[in-house]
């Protein structure tokens, strides 16, 4: 290992970016795991709701911004392999492509939203719908903290920062992946 990374974290400086940012996304996960434990418990309270509630979801809207975060998360792959051959100009072009998919994404959730809201399913509707914006939201305000974390490290372009901004999405990425089945398409 190289010396000069450790910096006193011992195990957490193996990992890529800055270690602070795993013990984040850790902390995010153990918060994003008892959300759906809850509502699993809330499922399992009323399955007949749940399952109605599920089908007013549109799992195209939700399989289009899945490939488009997983496609994000990609570029932002790229752009720290770009980066760690010093191509810095095409670092910073996976980068803001994978900030422009990440705002598709925000874009066709946005619509979803107003799409149920304008069908008067708002968060009191029901229990499903109360867990579906709350689940969701929580991911929303995370994908636009890593789009302007995505956003930053365009500007103060180093491999730590990258990879730091990179680890972030890619929690958001895995997070969605988990979301978009629980609630689009698990009956």
């Amino acid at each position: 290992m190289d010396e000069t990374k450790d910096n006193g974290w011992g195990p957490l400086s193996a990992l890529p970016g800055n270690p602070l940012i795993w013990v984040l996304i850790l902390g995010e996960l153990f918060v994003f795991t008892a959300l759906f434990a809850f509502y699993g418990g809330a499922r399992a309270a009323e399955p007949q709701i749940f399952q109605a509630s599920q089908r007013m979801l549109d799992p195209l809207a939700g399989g289009i911004n899945t490939m488009v975060l997983l496609t994000s998360g990609l570029f932002a792959a790229l752009a720290i392999e770009a980066l760690a051959r010093d191509e810095v100009s095409l670092c910073r072009r996976w980068l803001t492509s994978a900030i422009g998919l990440g705002s598709v994404f925000c874009a066709v959730k946005i619509w979803e939203y107003w799409d149920k809201i304008s069908q008067g399913l708002m968060p009191d509707t029901n229990t499903f719908f109360t867990y579906y914006y709350m689940l969701t939201g929580f991911h929303f305000i995370h994908v636009v903290v890593g789009l302007v974390l995505l956003a930053l490290v365009l500007r103060f372009t180093s491999m730590e920062n990258v990879e730091t901004a990179a680890a972030f999405w890619h929690m958001v990425d895995l997070i969605w992946i988990f979301l978009y089945p629980l609630l689009y398409l698990l009956r």
